[in-house]
């Protein structure tokens, strides 16, 4: 018999898979996965970290960027005091806490702006070269942690000068909520800076004191054991095929903090490329996010007793479609293949032993009627019975269709109608405030982008104003160009709206003077793509701007994070600008509600511009949130907001989980129903119709007809014994006697054997019969 063919291996493998999936219904159906914290909560809030480590990230890089090209720009120009370049430096730009020039030879401070620099901590002597400019971190005698960055300043004929920024370890922009803490971690596990928490000797009262006494305590052992989470490699700190985020990221589970559980998210400092090394990357920062998780009070966690008569259930009617083809396909067809088998032994004393339904019936019927033809009884359709009537003359086919429909009356419930949690999942709060707050981390990180890309503008306006050569000014442009990706296009124009120098791609919109009224404006609108430029006048040059076109692709990879669904930048007119996934310059929003949110959340009659979430439980459960860029800068009056949403069946909430499950479970019984079944259908129920027609037309007189096997199974082994009935009945048919010949006594022909007559000895209307 074949491995593969036959009645027996289908119904074994469809017995084995319904039992091994009735002890996984049993099993899982009633299992309900940190029921007192859902894993959705676990999974936002190593997104949570993930955003935070991301703006760390891009902070102390664009901070040691911004120093070395302003250096690099004042080198390029004519020599300038210290303290004319620290004050062109400050007006230009505001993010270091303290600034300050020391002479590389001697180490004389020759001016300091803001707080004062740690120069005392760090060698001013070996960083003469270009090697030792690296940025590093200085602890100062109070415990706070400041990141000091350095830059040359070098002249022909001058002295050479060092440029020293410091800065500390903060957040910008990371929108916090209520009860939540983050900080940065060195790789020892310390902590170098936090938000979030208040000091113990800022409050009053003693609960008060005693909550952040315990969140304290709670996030100083979250940081250690960041700290040793930290040093796997990051392609092993997650599940195989997760991707996503670069660095290694992951969440943990404290202890309560006044009787509520306590998670946090970690993230190392990643690059945003595989491969790629950072000034921020080769610190060895990472970043905690510690968050209160309160159980809610409303949730019920799914019973076993489910999952165990759901079990039993599929044990019930599997045993039932089972029994069914074991009593009306396997037996009856293995009793023909005996009962063929015997006939062409020449054992034909016994009658067949006809089933009763179906093509086995037919089958065994021909069988009866060819051994009495082989004992003598002549072949015709005189001789063929009636066809069976009523439930008889169910075939092997309608059985398949009924064990089927058994086994999906038990999947069918399971996919469509069990354990449904549309409008009864209970969505953690706190799930609807990671949205709001990533979404406002999001809006801040994409405003502060515009405006790092304004202050470039400036910066680089600024130099040009010293050069009047064309040529001059397309080395700069392009330096500018190839250094930052945010730009499609970089020209200036003149008064006129002439473009005297350019890089990159051709502009869109070529910009006026009336660039210069506004630093950074969307054009384009009715276009196919929107155009985000911003502009800086050039000093000196007689109304001249230098005007940069920001790159579409540029603000949508400041969307993509996951976890947060779709994500659309819109303008003050509620049109998308830019998006995570795809869409269309400048359409509406997918539904009236959003741009109700978003226009709930922007700045209305005096109001201030906060970030907004809700849940929304109309033809779906999802979670949305919108964030309007608020702020400082030039980007704030564009009046443009972040918008998310996402449906919350995608994620981990238990009684969506409970309801994939389900669904699962009903899926893979209906698979293996139809593949088993389908299977028998194909190696048995089709080759055995087609041998029930074959055998009744050998047994109402088709002696021409060769059978020939198909597959070396049971229903092969039939039509084998059915060819050797066949050759058996010519044999007999050539051996009859003549019509004129006497009979024996009792009616039957006395054995005769053929004697060849004198004309022709092979011609059988010339033999001649004697009796032995």
């Amino acid at each position: 018999m074949s491995l593969i063919g036959g009645i027996r291996p289908p119904i074994a493998v469809l017995s084995v898979l319904l039992l091994s999936l009735a002890g996984v219904t049993a099993l899982v159906l009633g299992r309900a996965d940190n029921a007192g914290v859902p894993r959705a909560v676990l999974t936002s809030q190593q997104h949570f970290a993930e955003d935070g480590a991301i703006a760390l990230r891009a902070s102390i890089d664009e901070s040691v960027t911004d120093l070395t090209r302003s250096a690099a720009l004042f080198s390029a120009g004519r020599p300038v005091s210290a303290d004319a370049a620290l004050d062109k430096l400050g007006s230009t730009y505001q993010k270091w806490m303290g600034t300050a020039v020391v002479e590389v030879r001697s180490g004389k401070l020759l001016a300091a702006r803001g707080e004062t620099v740690p120069l005392t901590s760090v060698d001013t002597a070996t960083l003469g070269d270009q090697g030792g400019l690296a940025p590093r971190m200085v602890k100062l005698r109070n415990g706070e942690v400041r990141l000091v960055s350095f830059a040359l300043l070098s002249w022909p004929d001058r002295p050479q000068l060092l440029l020293v920024a410091s800065n500390n370890l903060k957040f910008p922009g990371i929108s916090l909520g209520q009860f939540r803490a983050i900080a940065v971690v060195d790789r020892s596990g310390a902590i170098l800076s936090s938000d979030g928490i208040a000091e113990p000797e800022q409050v009053r009262t003693s609960l008060d004191h005693q909550e952040i006494t315990a969140s304290h305590r709670q996030l100083k052992d979250f940081a250690r054991r960041v700290a040793r989470a930290a040093g796997q490699d990051p392609r092993r700190s997650r599940e195989p095929g997760m991707g996503g985020y670069q660095g290694v990221s992951g969440s943990l589970v404290g202890g309560p903090v006044l009787g509520d559980p306590t998670v946090a998210g970690y993230a190392t400092l990643a690059a945003p490329a595989p491969g790629e090394i950072t000034t921020a990357t080769g610190l060895g920062l990472s970043v905690v996010a510690m968050v209160r998780a309160g159980d809610d009070p409303t949730r019920t966690t799914t019973s076993p007793v489910f999952g165990l008569l759901a079990g039993a259930a599929l044990l019930l009617v599997g045993g039932l479609a089972v029994g069914v083809l074991l009593g009306t396909v396997q037996r009856p067809l293995i009793r023909l293949f005996l009962e063929s088998r015997r006939l062409t032994r020449g054992d034909l004393t016994r009658p067949v032993t006809v089933p009763g339904y179906g093509e086995a019936r037919r089958i065994g019927t021909a069988l009866e009627r060819l051994r009495r033809q082989l004992l003598g009884e002549p072949a015709g359709p005189s001789a063929a019975p009636a066809r069976p009537r009523g439930a008889r003359r169910a075939g092997t086919r309608a059985l398949l269709v009924v064990c089927a429909v058994v086994l999906l009356a038990w999947a069918a419930p399971l996919m469509l109608l069990l354990n449904r949690a549309d409008g009864t999942a209970v969505v953690p709060q706190q799930l609807v405030n990671d949205q709001r707050e990533r979404t406002d981390t999001l809006s801040d990180r994409v405003r502060r982008a515009l405006n790092e890309g304004e202050v470039d503008l400036q910066s680089v306006a600024s130099l040009i104003g010293n050069r009047t050569e064309p040529a001059d000014m397309d080395k700069v442009l392009e330096r500018t160009y190839h250094e930052n990706q945010r730009y499609r296009s970089l020209y200036v124009v003149d008064a006129g709206g002439a473009i005297l120098a350019r890089e990159g791609k051709e502009p869109r919109v070529v910009q006026s003077r009336r660039a210069a009224e506004t630093s950074i404006r969307l054009l384009g609108r009715g276009g196919k793509e929107p155009v985000v430029v911003g502009s800086a006048e050039i000093p000196g040059r007689q109304g001249a701007a230098l005007v940069g076109e920001f790159r579409v692709e540029f603000l949508n990879a400041l969307l993509m994070r996951p976890g947060l669904g779709v994500v659309r930048l819109v303008d003050d007119r509620s049109r998308v600008i830019a998006g995570n996934t795809g869409f269309l310059a400048f359409q509406s929003l997918p539904d009236r509600r959003l741009e109700d949110l978003v226009a709930a959340t922007g700045q209305r009659l005096g109001r201030k511009a906060r970030a907004g979430g809700v849940l929304y439980r109309d033809h779906g459960v999802r979670i949305a949130a919108a964030a309007p860029f608020a702020g400082s800068g030039p980007a704030e009056s564009l009046g443009w907001s972040v918008v998310s949403w996402q449906p919350a069946d995608r994620l981990a909430i238990p009684e969506y989980d409970a309801q994939n499950r389900t669904v699962l479970a009903g899926l893979l019984g209906a698979a293996a129903a139809v593949a088993c079944l389908g299977w028998m259908h194909i190696v048995v129920a089709r080759p055995l119709r087609t041998l029930a027609d074959r055998a009744e037309a050998l047994a109402g007189g088709d002696r021409r007809t060769v059978l020939f096997p198909q597959h070396h199974d049971e229903v092969g082994a039939v039509t084998r014994s059915l060819e050797l009935v066949r050759q058996q009945l010519q044999d007999q048919r050539r051996q009859q006697p003549h019509p004129g010949a006497p009979r024996a006594r009792d009616g039957a022909p006395d054995p005769v054997r053929p004697v060849s007559g004198p004309h022709d000895p092979h011609g059988p209307q010339d033999q001649q019969y004697v009796r032995n």
